[in-house]
């Protein structure tokens, strides 16, 4: 450990290197605080700078945009309830809430500090396991895989405890829209209606900008004398945890961290699945569930720790394995394929250098990063100056654009519109866009890892899910779902009795 440490911090710290880094971690935070701009489409932006750098050089500097991406997407979910990308989504249900109380400063320091967090542990955790953790990875199936997605949807009968019906619609509304376009196993389309535009599928970055960017300012239109909400954040500064609030949540960090670097070990699972199940568990956990998506700093701190924890367990699939764990780490490893570079088990033994200096680089940009992203956040915040009726039609432009930039299509444009106001639609009669976001993201991994498994097994369903990961996985999934609802009943009767 000590010897691979040295090696990448050599790598690293010559001047010309660490320049890289630190350009790499401002683009990251950038990019990231950029609405629509996703950490895959931070590190396909930056991807043309690597062309010219040694492989090793250039796996480091992406990295560092890789991981600051997350962590710069949590600055707009705070100050405009816009996810950067889309693992910031759970951030917004307690920052957003906190910077309309006045609070922008302290929320910000808590993401931040916690995302560098939950960054070093992942960084650690690589340098000191990759190749025991990978090999624990290959073990998962299409089966094991399928539990692992459903896991994450099994939270959906907590993001909302008092409205579990309409959560619940909501969530199945979200796998139905993950339906439509191109069937993933046969290539024939779906629910289409014969519309070519529908064919690709739903885009999940234009729904989820739309969902909570347009539908916030079409809620603070309809609704002028919440417009000045804000106006306490005016010249926000950034508040780094005190030493006391930070023990009071040691134990939500630990969680978070080690939790969203298991998950961003798994091939196709990422920041998302991991932020959004980080933050529902430590709500089914607290003592205070209640204060979760009203302001409360435990909800930021979960979902920030376990969304930048994953990027770490992403890489060790590459670099142990050559198995991209996300699409940010499978355009890294076309990078390196234009360079000539193997990515395998022998990388790791024969050249080590790259599992150094990408240890290195993470350890580097997280400490960075949070300097970066107070400044950064010190740039954005003086928007909030601005009177919401400016401030208003800037965001949806913003929206627009990012979601235009996905594919260079105005159809995009038209979805994130139409998602706008069906979000608005939705909050109005008590539906969680959420849960609808939730169901549209894991749609897809659930619905081809649930086909390939019964596939693999000729069509026995008993068979794909009995394996020893699969049946504890389903097990707690089961439980997760009927324990709010079983809950629920026994508070209806106790109040009756009452």
């Amino acid at each position: 450990m000590s010897g691979v440490l040295m090696n990448g911090f050599q790598i690293i710290l010559r001047p010309e290197t660490f320049l890289l880094i630190f350009c790499g971690t401002v683009l990251g935070v950038v990019f990231g605080a950029m609405p629509g701009v996703s950490a895959s489409m931070a590190v396909a932006l930056a991807l043309p700078f690597s062309y010219a750098m040694e492989p090793v050089i250039a796996i480091a500097f992406l990295t560092s945009v890789y991981c600051s991406s997350i962590t710069g997407g949590g600055v707009t979910a705070i100050l405009f309830k816009i996810p950067g990308t889309p693992a910031n989504a759970p951030t917004t249900f307690d920052g957003y809430p906190m910077a309309q109380r006045g609070e922008a400063g302290r929320a910000l320091g808590i993401s931040l500090v916690c995302s560098a967090l939950g960054g070093l542990f992942s960084a650690f955790a690589m340098g000191l396991l990759a190749p025991q953790l990978s090999a624990v990875a290959l073990k998962f199936g299409p089966g094991e895989l399928f539990a692992v997605s459903f896991l994450g949807l099994s939270v959906l009968s907590c993001l909302d405890s008092g409205n579990i019906v309409k959560t619940l619609i909501s969530g199945l509304i979200g796998l139905w829209m993950a339906c439509i376009g191109m069937d993933p196993l046969l290539g024939i389309p779906r629910f289409t209606w014969g519309n070519d535009t529908l064919v690709s599928g739903i885009e999940m970055i234009p729904v989820m900008i739309g969902m909570f960017a347009v539908t916030e300012v079409v809620k603070q239109t309809v609704k002028p004398r919440e417009m000045d909400g804000l106006d306490n954040n005016k010249g926000v500064k950034t508040r780094i945890p005190s030493v006391s609030e930070f023990f009071r949540m040691k134990w939500i960090i630990l969680r978070s961290s080690v939790a969203g670097t298991l998950v961003g070990i798994l091939p196709g699972a990422g920041a998302t699945i991991a932020s959004f199940l980080c933050y529902t568990t430590e709500k089914k956990i607290s003592k205070h569930p209640e204060q979760f998506g009203t302001g409360c700093a435990d909800g930021i701190a979960a979902a920030e720790t376990s969304n930048n924890a994953a990027t770490g367990g992403s890489m060790v699939p590459l670099l142990a394995l050559g198995i991209p764990g996300g699409n940010a780490a499978a355009i890294m490893m076309s990078a390196l394929a234009l360079q000539g570079v193997q990515m395998g088990p022998l990388l790791v033994r024969t050249q080590p250098d790259f599992l150094a200096s990408v240890f290195s680089s993470m350890i580097v940009t997280n400490i960075l990063m949070v300097v970066i992203a107070i400044w950064v956040a010190k740039i954005f915040a003086r928007i909030l100056s601005v009177p919401y009726s400016f401030l208003g039609p800037a965001i949806i432009m913003l929206a627009a654009i990012g979601s235009y930039a996905l594919k260079n299509s105005t159809g995009d444009i038209i979805l994130m519109a139409a998602a706008g106001i069906f979000g608005y639609m939705l909050s109005r009669q008590g539906f969680s866009a959420a849960a609808l976001i939730l169901g549209l993201v894991l749609g897809n991994m659930c619905e081809s890892n649930l086909r390939r498994a019964v596939k693999m097994t000729n069509g026995n369903v008993l068979e794909a899910f009995t394996s020893p990961i699969t049946t504890p996985i389903l097990l707690v999934c089961v439980v997760l779902f009927i324990y709010p609802l079983v809950k629920a009943v026994l508070i209806s009767k106790e109040k009756r009795i009452n």
